[in-house]
């Protein structure tokens, strides 16, 4: 007897099972997941692994996206504590590691997930040898020169989602300072995604009108309408989110699924990532930095060179020896 299957349906051919757009996300914590949301509701992946090696907490998750998957359009969503599951990744996003506590720094993170990031990145590499990674994890830049030589991979292919939230925030406040909505801003924080991130006041415009050109005091302390505060309320801000609600997920996931739109689907769009930046800005150190890169199906294809004046270059080498002087230290 023929079981229903067989009577509904003929097979003509054996598919080819292998992924086109294969994205892996290592880590289903508050920030993987809402990654992972926003990846399957904007289409970008033909297949979704997770990983995880809390295996309830995995499996839970993954059985919660299947359920929904009448409402998207990615046929197969896997998971598994091993990375094989991983295979074929085209993009891997790395968000696994200690959470920031409340009042705890991103740079006080690092060396806890400096030895969560030895046991991850080698496997990744062996199942994906040809994947981009972008790493979410805090900190940010240190961790990803530490995946860059943890993996062997190019660091072309090997981004940190850097800088490209604190410069929606900044754009977001801009708007809301002038009424206009924040894509109509443009902005750009560069630097350390942290503390001593930098602020590019001489580049802010709305419809190419330079805000500077209308006061040339702004974003100084001389500033009458206290612009200034905004890069505060920027640096600020996740440290805000996290006394309010423990954690921060919403902003990332959006974030990182705008750069991985920009990858996958090879948009060329200039986003400030955190990249290898030595040689750049009198930058001497091996170290990662948002700087406005380039990004297509190739990783960083390119970065914008950005005419910074002597105020904003030495805040960026300041930002680097901040970063280089935890990054040297660093067991791995």
């Amino acid at each position: 007897m023929s079981s229903v299957k067989e009577q509904l349906i003929e097979n003509l051919i054996e598919e080819d099972e292998v992924s086109q757009s294969k994205i892996t996300i290592v880590g289903t914590g508050a920030v993987g997941m809402a990654c992972a949301i926003c990846i399957l509701l904007k289409d970008l992946a033909d297949e979704l692994a997770l990983v995880d090696v809390v295996t309830d907490k995995l499996k839970g998750e993954t059985m919660d996206l299947q359920h929904g998957s009448l409402f998207f359009n990615t046929p197969k969503i896997v998971s598994g504590k091993d990375y094989t599951v991983s295979a074929n990744s085209k993009l891997v996003i790395i968000t696994a590691g200690a959470r920031q506590q409340e009042g705890e720094s991103r740079l006080n993170l690092v060396q806890r997930n400096v030895d969560i990031m030895k046991s991850v990145i080698p496997a990744i590499v062996q199942n994906s040898p040809d994947c981009k990674m972008l790493i979410v994890s805090n900190p940010v830049d240190i961790l990803t020169y530490v995946v860059w030589k943890l993996s062997g991979l190019p660091a072309t292919r090997v981004i940190g989602s850097g800088c490209n939230l604190d410069s929606a925030r900044f754009r977001y406040l801009i708007g809301q300072k002038l009424g206009v909505h924040p894509s109509s801003c443009h902005g750009w924080i560069i630097g350390e995604h942290g503390d001593s991130s930098v602020p590019l006041w001489s580049g802010v415009n709305v419809a190419g009108v330079a805000l500077k050109s209308l006061d040339p005091k702004l974003g100084s302390d001389s500033d009458k309408d206290s612009w200034k505060n905004i890069h505060k309320e920027v640096v600020g801000s996740a440290y805000e989110i996290i006394k309010l609600k423990g954690y921060t997920s919403w902003g990332i996931g959006l974030s990182v699924t705008d750069l991985v739109k920009s990858i996958l689907k090879n948009l060329r769009r200039v986003h400030p990532v955190s990249t290898m930046v030595k040689g750049s800005y009198g930058i001497k150190e091996e170290i990662f930095l948002s700087i406005p890169c380039v990004l297509g199906r190739n990783g960083v294809s390119d970065v914008v060179k950005v005419n910074l004046n002597s105020e904003e270059e030495a805040l960026l080498k300041k930002s680097a020896s901040t970063l280089w002087n935890v990054q040297k230290d660093l067991k791995f």
